[in-house]
């Protein structure tokens, strides 16, 4: 299996590091073949501009996604995107990893996201989305550490049920663009845990890596369980965190 783990982390002595290489190594050791983005160390340029494409379609007012169309079917992407994308195309298995910010990703990783997951060859025109989006037949998982506690991040915790917050990653960029999304690693309270807790967080890391390649994916719908007023059909029960908030409640 081919894995690519970007990884988005400012302080290179961080427990965040500790993961990235326990999880490099022990794919590694399982016979997978693992590529880095280690956006921080790379420098990587987050700021989506004209400058992203070598030649424009539209050169008096930047249109990015349309942009992002011609050059997947010219192929004029700036090299640091297209290099990054050829990473993405050849992986059976993406990783994104990173401390949670604001319930989020870092900015230079969003950036990432923004300007490799382009338009005409991740998603686009023609359905190519969800169930028929430009990355199936791959999977996907978050990685991540946080400040917080576990119970703060269930369904009636301080900041809201874990996979809600996640949504927008899992759902919106992941299954959006044809990812299968495996469940979430994470390292919880770092800044409060002690050297045995962080020892146990890597182990854990490790056992479920070493069994990654067999892992189920989370439920998800398909297109076709949508009608055409872009709502889910009579009699197909929700499977998502965003599909089963009932937001007129109360």
């Amino acid at each position: 299996m081919k894995v690519l783990i970007v990884y988005a982390h400012p302080e290179p002595r961080s427990f965040g590091r500790a993961l990235l290489d326990r999880s490099v190594a022990t794919l590694r050791d399982c016979g997978h073949e693992v590529q880095v983005s280690d956006l921080y160390a790379m420098g990587f340029n987050p700021v989506a501009t004209g400058a992203d494409f070598t030649s424009r379609r539209f050169p008096d007012a930047l249109q990015y996604d349309r942009e992002q169309k011609r050059s997947s079917e010219q192929q004029t992407f700036a090299g640091d995107i297209q290099a990054e994308l050829d990473k993405l195309l050849a992986c059976d298995l993406l990783i994104l990893q990173f401390p949670l910010w604001w319930f989020s990703v870092p900015a230079i990783l969003k950036g990432w996201i923004d300007r490799v997951f382009v338009n005409g060859t991740v998603y686009g025109s023609g359905g190519m989305r969800f169930d028929n989006g430009g990355l199936k037949g791959r999977k996907a998982m978050l990685a991540f550490t946080t400040g917080c506690f576990p119970q703060m991040m269930e369904p009636g915790g301080l900041l809201g049920a874990r996979d809600v917050i996640l949504w927008h990653l899992q759902y919106g960029t992941f299954g959006y663009s044809g990812l299968q999304v495996l469940q979430p690693f994470v390292g919880w309270s770092i800044q409060y845990t002690d050297d045995a807790q962080r020892k146990t967080y890597l182990d854990q890391y490790e056992a479920r890596l070493r069994a990654i390649e067999h892992e189920e994916a989370m439920q998800t719908h398909v297109l076709a369980d949508f009608g055409s007023d872009w709502c889910l059909k009579a009699g197909i029960a929700p499977r998502t965190a965003g599909h089963n908030l009932n937001l007129h409640a109360g």
